[in-house]
């Protein structure tokens, strides 16, 4: 029979309610190069400390809920309720794939946070702050009040119903992935949505334009950053992302003094007046 949120154990349910007040330090000690994994750790903690007994596989749990992460907060406990499942089919299993964690984890960071960021930034709170600020012209003193209610109690509400729906579902249809054979699929696939999104978002967030620009008797005949986006739109960003990917993976260079270095890089470039 399926498990569902009514027959969980005590213990599952003590779990849970301590993810969901953990949940709320996701963006607590945010970080350039891993955002909210601590946040991540800190609330997966209990149920590491649960499931791994054994000193050096709860560590190792502890390293894998430190990669990446970033999403909208109303939807972060379903995959951490997801996660969870799964870190307990890791410890019933001794086959079971572990990169499957990681690899469902930021498959669904992204797509979630659109909704998440849509649905409750865009959409739940104009129109709460709609309402109060009406509230407010006519002389209500509770227009604040009302406008945090009117935006918390649906976040609120997703946010635990979300943990628990996300364990519940992870326990039920995680096992059946995994007997029926599909979880390495489900990996791969998970593996590339995530690459897509990891990608996406560094489109976005690094940058890097070229100023310089090459001058004949006083007047511009060449602009270097419109040669470059001819030939491939991005390419200096993917390239300095790429020099990043490779020092931190393949030389091991502490994230610390690759952000020293991304900081001196870019005064010096700022004050050169290249980019």
């Amino acid at each position: 029979m399926e498990k569902t949120a009514n027959n969980l154990s005590g213990k599952e349910k003590k779990l849970l309610r301590q993810l969901y007040w953990r949940s709320f330090t996701l963006y607590s000690a945010v970080t350039p190069s891993k955002q909210g994994a601590s946040g991540v750790s800190y609330a997966m903690q209990p149920f590491l400390d649960e499931f791994y007994p054994v000193a050096e596989e709860r560590r190792q749990a502890m390293v894998r809920q430190m990669a990446y992460f970033n999403t909208n907060v109303a939807m972060y406990p379903f995959i951490l309720g997801i996660t969870a499942s799964m870190e307990k089919e890791n410890h019933l299993k001794t086959d079971f794939n572990v990169d499957s964690i990681n690899a469902v984890k930021t498959s669904l960071m992204g797509p979630l946070a659109g909704i998440g960021d849509s649905v409750f930034w865009g959409v739940l709170r104009t129109i709460a702050a709609g309402v109060a600020v009406s509230l407010a012209q006519s002389g209500n003193v509770l227009a604040p009040i009302v406008f945090l209610l009117l935006f918390n109690i649906p976040v609120q509400f997703l946010r635990w119903q979300g943990g628990k729906l996300g364990y519940t579902l992870g326990s039920t249809y995680i096992s059946s992935l995994y007997e029926n054979g599909m979880i390495n699929i489900l990996t791969k696939a998970a593996g590339v949505v995530g690459l897509m999104m990891v990608g996406a978002m560094s489109s976005q967030m690094v940058k890097l334009d070229i100023k310089w620009n090459m001058m004949m008797d006083g007047e511009v005949v060449m602009k270097t950053q419109e040669m470059l986006d001819q030939i491939f739109v991005g390419i200096l960003p993917l390239s300095v992302t790429l020099v990043c990917f490779y020092l931190l993976k393949k030389k091991n260079v502490s994230i610390n003094v690759l952000i020293v270095g991304l900081i001196l890089l870019g005064i010096l470039l700022s004050v050169t007046g290249i980019a």
